[in-house]
């Protein structure tokens, strides 16, 4: 079950609109692993993001497919398999997360400053 806000979203801004899409902490991540098209089963996506609880992912990915920004193709045979595809809604988005990327490289120091002395990997 996803959670349900509590704050309706304000289809009158089209920041909040597009951020209620991606706000949550992995779904821009999912989306870049999955920008060249090909198709991912779920331990390949949690491969990816090892950080990320499994559980977390699975509840976001089942947000994104029913946002519409992947699809979901089961196949049944035994056992279960299923693969996760970006949409072109999702495909939409890449260029904001380059974006993101982009600025999160350019500004660097601001991150070792409030984080310490990580280093970029």
């Amino acid at each position: 079950m996803a959670y349900e806000k509590k704050i309706p979203v304000d289809l009158d801004c089209p920041l909040r609109l597009t951020m209620s899409l991606i706000e949550s902490k992995w779904k821009s991540c999912i989306l870049d692993e999955l920008r060249d098209g090909r198709a991912q089963r779920p331990s390949e996506i949690h491969k990816c993001l090892p950080e990320a609880a499994p559980r977390v992912l699975d509840i976001q990915l089942r947000e994104m497919v029913e946002d519409g920004l992947v699809v979901k193709t089961i196949y049944p045979e035994l056992p279960p398999r299923s693969e996760y595809r970006i949409t072109g809604l999702g495909l939409s988005l890449i260029p904001i997360i380059d974006m993101m990327l982009k600025w999160g490289e350019e500004h660097f120091e601001v991150f070792e400053k409030k984080y310490g002395g990580r280093t970029k990997e």
